[in-house]
């Protein structure tokens, strides 16, 4: 059996591209090669599921990837399966092997003295789209609502006696949001600024220079042109804002139940994340600090 007629197989059977046959050649031979090494005796045909399990775990030790080793186990099944087909083996040992689980990627977030930063010692414009722009960065710092949430947002979505938003999430499920003082005296200022600016044509808090409610580029172009101000992450959305609430209430002790239900998550794992983002702060303050570290 050779790794050349499967290959011929893909190019004038399934028409798969040149860039594909090439890569999925590449991606066998390596497996061959790994296997000879192991074991002279061994064959294709005599490869069995602990042989290609071994070679993922030296895949990963040798710093690869779990997509990458997932596209690598790809082009092993579609050979073996190619082979079962042909009569060449009598069993695919590819089939009973698990794909490795992809890490997920813990989320960014700005630091509190770059948050500091922007709110407190950047120079902030008086006209609308200034006070608007610090307003909606505040109020996702502080409060920890999505995009969408801040886009629906109406005048009446503000309960200022109680001190908190009632906010529509997911599947259409509303919650309540508290805000503080800070966030108060934001929202006072920014309605001052828009009545006198702005004719409304639409109930929504956060407004276009038209008075039409703000869509979701808009403040996403906010956000990241001012974000830039103070961080240089690669990604500057208001997601990172929700992402930086959370890492910052964990950080000083709220409880992971509490920003659940802040967060609007139905479950604990998702807001799990952030004690991993939080623990990584940790080892970092223990490396710079101890001084055996």
């Amino acid at each position: 059996m050779t790794i050349d007629e499967f290959l011929n197989y893909l190019r004038h059977e399934r028409n798969y591209s040149e860039r594909t046959v090439q890569s999925y050649g590449e991606d066998l031979q390596r497996f061959e090669a790994y296997f000879k090494n192991q074991d002279s005796q061994l064959s294709w045909e005599s490869v069995d599921s602990d042989v290609i399990r071994d070679w993922m775990e030296s895949l990963m030790d040798k710093g690869n990837n779990a997509t990458s080793i997932k596209r690598r186990l790809s082009a092993l099944r579609s050979f073996y399966r190619f082979a079962l087909m042909r009569g060449m083996v009598s069993q695919d040992p590819a089939r009973k092997v698990v794909n490795p689980k992809a890490e997920r990627p813990l989320p960014q977030f700005l630091r509190e003295n770059e948050m500091d930063r922007l709110l407190d010692d950047v120079e902030w414009g008086d006209d609308y789209n200034n006070v608007r722009a610090r307003t909606i960065i505040l109020l996702f710092y502080e409060t920890g609502i999505r995009l969408a949430e801040l886009i629906g947002l109406d005048n009446q979505s503000v309960d200022w006696d109680a001190g908190q938003l009632k906010v529509t999430g997911k599947r259409n499920k509303q919650r309540l949001v508290p805000f503080g003082g800070e966030v108060r005296s934001a929202l006072l200022h920014f309605l001052q600024v828009r009545d006198a600016q702005v004719v409304r044509k639409s109930e929504a808090l956060f407004l276009t220079k038209r008075g039409e409610r703000m869509n979701h580029n808009q403040v996403r172009y906010d956000v990241k042109k001012n974000l830039s101000r103070v961080s240089s992450l690669k990604k500057r959305t208001p997601h990172v804002l929700r992402h930086t609430f959370a890492t910052a209430m964990l950080n000083h002790e709220a409880g992971l139940e509490s920003v659940k239900k802040l967060l609007g998550h139905e479950s604990l794992k998702t807001t799990e994340i952030y004690t991993h983002t939080t623990f990584e702060q940790l080892k970092k303050v223990y490396e710079h600090a101890h001084p055996r570290s």
